[in-house]
Order: structure tokens, then sequence, then C-alpha cells
């Protein structure tokens, strides 16, 4: 069995539209959402202070990679002027990007676990690597 696992994680959110390209239904046209990511990250230890990492600092690094879809047509926001802007995908990227980020601040200590994207308050996308 593995060590202990501290876990933390912050809430961002932002309003945007987006069409589900090839959907066949409703969803294909432009229509919009306040969109809500929670993005887990988690450490087996904790940095000087006792912490995971500061609020502050998590919100930053979110805020850094969900700020340029925030008002905007997420159809036109690469990575998804190519990939269909799903809420999966949408937490696959904030994943990758958030992770990105925290290994360069972190160097590694600090890692995301997961990410949940809403689209509205009744549905919900994860995306994690196991």
């Amino acid at each position: 069995m593995g060590g202990p696992v501290f876990e933390v994680s912050k809430d961002f959110g932002f309003s945007a539209a987006h069409q589900i390209r090839l959907h066949g239904g409703k969803c294909e046209r432009l229509h919009g959402h306040n969109w809500r990511v929670r993005v887990h990250v988690r450490a087996s230890q904790l940095n000087a202070i006792g912490m995971v990492i500061d609020f502050a600092d998590l919100q930053k690094l979110v805020a850094e990679v969900g700020g340029r879809f925030d008002h905007q047509h997420v159809n036109q926001v690469p990575p998804f002027d190519e990939a269909n802007p799903t809420a999966e995908l949408l937490a696959r990227h904030f994943f990758v990007e958030v992770g990105r980020r925290l290994a360069a601040c972190e160097g590694g200590r600090v890692v995301v676990s997961k990410v949940e994207v809403w689209e509205n308050e009744g549905s919900l996308a994860v995306y994690r690597e196991e």
C-alpha cells in the first residue's frame, strides 16, 4: 500500500459559448454555459509551511489556463479550434495544462490528481489518469 497523500482543490468559473461539432442535435448549435472547473492536486509531502500548495497560487495557475476561455467562443480558442470543445476534453485540457505549470513551479512535488468540469449544476465530466 502507498504512503500518505494530501489533496486540495480549487474552483474556477468562466462564461463561454461552444458548439459540439457533429453532435446532430441541439448542442451542435451555438450555446453558452457558466462553466465551473475544479482542479484537485496532491502531494505526498507538504511544503516547508505545511501546505500542498497555497490556494492563491493554485488559483493563479488554474486562471492562467481557464482565463483565455472566459467570454469567448471556445471553438475559436486553441486547441478547441480543432478538437471538439466537450466538457470531457476541457477537463483533460485543464489536467494537462495545470499539470505542466505545476511541474515548472513545484518541481514534481505537486501533481494534478483529477479535474471536474461542470457545464451546469447537473452535468459533470471528470478526467484523471490512473
